[in-house]
């Protein structure tokens, strides 16, 4: 038996627009890396095709899962990449019928068994965590799975059926660290956004599944509301063999919440000190967690740069969408972060339901007060995990093109807006961020505080200029 997992690219940016991305910020495909070293702890062959890191032609790709002798091929996407992945897969059943077809991830997730009744290219999806539905579904040889919780597959009657829900996963310290080196150019291919990191190579790392919040835009479909954790030795473990197979030196946590527990922080930064083990750190952090006492914590121990969800600089924007926070508190704790000795990134959205142009422009004024170094701005976009998604065209007009969903594309306008009037202030938002002389200043500083940094952007810089004059930034 051996599974042959597949990460489609996707679209995974503005359409019309070369994708520098891949260039300067690629990720490893954390959650396939974790079910492939679950199979591959319990004996079974495995191999992976990163399309996003190789960009290979559909036809390549097929070529090489016929010629690897897999008995199945797991697909993991998003919304945004799952047409590709529907093309690919209708490609292989043209080719090889008997190889069977697996979809997990948010898309799966989110729209469940009725994808199995448009999509025939499809055989199953793995509904919730994968490693222990895979590990089921591998053992049975991929038939018969009927009794096998947390999968959808098409019942007597060729509609898409869905058996048992799968039980969360209680001790991830269970699970055995990610199979990089299933990743043909781990790390090389792969690095943090330019600027974003002291030190290469780099990575990211995932010590969290769940989140108890309820923002109104996001998907918890695949963990679930609730909040499990790696300790700080299962992670500090992880580093270490990090560092030492691979020779990472920096590392980026990229859970959602990875200050919500206090001890867990507390004895993950005492026992760095302890155990020796030299690398820096970013994480993402809640405005509500944020205290001196935590920032003297994370900067001990390593951290470089906090990144925080803003989203919007309208109160009552915020009150629709997510917890709410005094706007004025927002510009103390960031201050707090800088004066800790650590970079601070913004994370904001426009094009919120509710939203309307005077909104939107309140939030980059607001961007523009704050204390940070480099933001990130994303276009809102209703996905069907997504708590909004159900009532999303009350407050506006939704093109629901899978392909484009991807916080980049225009994909919702409020009412009272235009598609124009969205992208026209996603591009202010950006320009009057960037064109200012004590960010380009603090860019120049990089020359010694991001080298590795330096060296990509002059590298690339053609595309980088190319893109500009495009977006008009």
């Amino acid at each position: 038996m051996k599974v042959l997992f597949l990460h489609p690219y996707g679209s995974n940016f503005i359409k019309g627009v070369t994708d520098i991305t891949t260039i300067f910020n690629l990720m490893p495909p954390l959650g396939i890396l974790s079910i492939a070293a679950w199979l591959e702890k319990h004996g079974i062959e495995v191999e992976i095709i990163d399309g996003y890191a190789s960009r290979e032609s559909h036809e390549v790709m097929v070529a090489k899962i016929i010629a690897s002798g897999c008995s199945a091929v797991g697909f993991s996407c998003t919304t945004s990449s799952f047409p590709e992945t529907n093309r690919i897969a209708t490609l292989l059943k043209g080719k090889a019928p008997n190889i069977v077809t697996v979809l997990g991830g948010a898309h799966a997730c989110t729209i469940g068994a009725p994808l199995l009744d448009s999509y025939p290219a499809l055989d199953l999806l793995v509904i919730g965590e994968g490693e222990n539905t895979m590990l089921d579904l591998a053992r049975a040889g991929f038939s018969n799975v009927e009794n096998i919780p947390g999968v959808a597959y098409r019942g007597s009657s060729g509609t898409g059926t869905l058996t048992s829900q799968r039980e969360l996963i209680t001790d991830l310290d269970s699970l055995p660290f990610p199979a990089y080196h299933l990743l043909p150019d781990f790390p090389r291919r792969y690095k943090l956004p330019l600027f974003s990191y002291p030190t290469s190579p780099n990575t990211s790392i995932i010590s969290s599944r769940g989140c108890p919040y309820s923002c109104s835009y996001c998907d918890r479909s695949v963990f679930s509301r609730g909040f499990r954790f790696n300790s700080p030795d299962y992670i500090l473990e992880h580093v270490a063999l990090l560092n030492r197979n691979f020779g990472i030196r920096h590392v980026f946590f990229y859970d959602d919440l990875f200050t919500f527990d206090r001890k867990r922080v507390a004895e993950f930064c005492e026992l760095k000190a302890k155990k020796g083990i030299r690398f820096s750190y970013n994480c993402i952090a809640r405005l509500e967690h944020v205290d001196e006492e935590l920032l003297r914590l994370l900067k001990g121990s390593g951290c470089w740069q906090v990144n925080f969800g803003i989203e919007s600089g309208d109160p009552e924007i915020l009150k629709k969408h997510r917890k709410f926070y005094g706007l004025d508190e927002v510009g103390q704790k960031l201050l707090m972060v800088k004066k800790a000795g650590m970079r601070v990134k913004g994370l904001f959205m426009v094009g919120l339901p509710g939203e309307d142009e005077a909104a939107i422009r309140r939030t980059i004024d607001y961007a523009l007060s704050l204390p940070l170094d480099e933001i990130n701005v994303t276009k809102f976009t209703p996905f069907p995990g997504a708590p909004v998604y159900k009532t999303i065209r009350e407050f506006g007009e939704f093109d629901e093109n899978w392909e484009l969903m991807n916080c980049i594309n225009t994909v919702f306008v409020p009412t009272g807006m235009t598609k124009t009037q969205i992208d026209d202030l996603y591009d202010e938002f950006i320009r009057r961020f960037y064109h200012r002389p004590h960010i380009n200043l603090g860019y120049a500083k990089m020359l010694w505080k991001s080298p590795h940094s330096v060296y990509s952007f002059l590298s690339h810089l053609p595309q980088i200029l190319a893109f500009q004059m495009k977006q008009k930034w």
